[in-house]
């Protein structure tokens, strides 16, 4: 068997995306035949190398499933058990180990990709894949020139800047905005720093992907050409 990067071994065994892995490895919760890996980069083969994560061996690879989800109000996109805070995957009553694609944060809802393939997930989240997303925003005022202005100017987050690729008005007290980067909240910090008050922030489209009349809490699996959409 030919032997590939660790982080690849891991992502493709539907443990989390190929970057996780990564953070995986960095934080000492990898060995690789009784070892603790300390490198992304290790050539591995799971026919050939024990392979483990915090002393649970990872076995053959399981079958790939994939699922858009309209995520609900005070789920949080993690697979750590946060004390009392609900999980995203707890929606989910399978056995296969499951993790979004990306995060929406605990107040946002809307259209949320859930899968056990980290190579899928690494085509949708990596800079490099330039994919849009869409965002619906509901808020306490009425919408100005300025405000959306303000919003369409950009500003930092996270040590970047974030510059939106289209912001507009929908109807009275809702405006849409398109982004491509992946910043934690970056539509809600832009929206806020333009003097906005937000009460609800949905997520309807990634990429070709659009969350459709699924309602908030409910998901199905995707479809071949669903998937192609959202990075084509």
């Amino acid at each position: 068997m030919t032997k590939q990067r660790l982080s690849k071994v891991l992502a493709s065994a539907g443990i989390a995306s190929r970057r996780a892995c990564e953070a995986l490895i960095f934080e000492g919760k990898v060995s690789v035949n009784g070892e603790i890996a300390t490198l992304p980069q290790t050539l591995v083969s799971l026919d050939a190398d024990d392979i483990r994560i915090e002393s649970r061996r990872i076995k053959t690879v399981e079958e790939k499933v994939y699922y858009i989800l309209n995520k609900p109000r005070n789920y949080v996109c993690s697979n750590k058990v946060l004390g009392r805070k609900k999980l995203v995957i707890e929606l989910f009553p399978e056995s296969h180990r499951l993790f979004t694609v990306g995060r929406l944060d605990r107040d946002t809802t809307g259209l949320l990709i859930v899968t056990n393939d980290g190579h899928f997930a690494q085509k949708i989240i990596h800079p490099s894949a330039n994919i849009e997303k869409e965002y619906l925003v509901k808020v306490n005022a009425h919408i100005t020139h300025d405000h959306l202005v303000a919003v369409a100017r950009g500003g930092m987050v996270e040590g970047g800047f974030v510059k939106p690729v289209r912001v507009a008005k929908v109807r009275k007290g809702t405006l849409k905005v398109i982004v491509k980067e992946g910043r934690k909240r970056e539509v809600r910090v832009l929206v806020e720093k333009a003097g906005l008050e937000i009460r609800e922030l949905t997520r309807i489209r990634i990429g070709g992907l659009h969350l459709g009349p699924l309602s908030e809490g409910d998901y199905r699996p995707l479809t071949a050409a669903e998937k192609e959409a959202i990075i084509n």
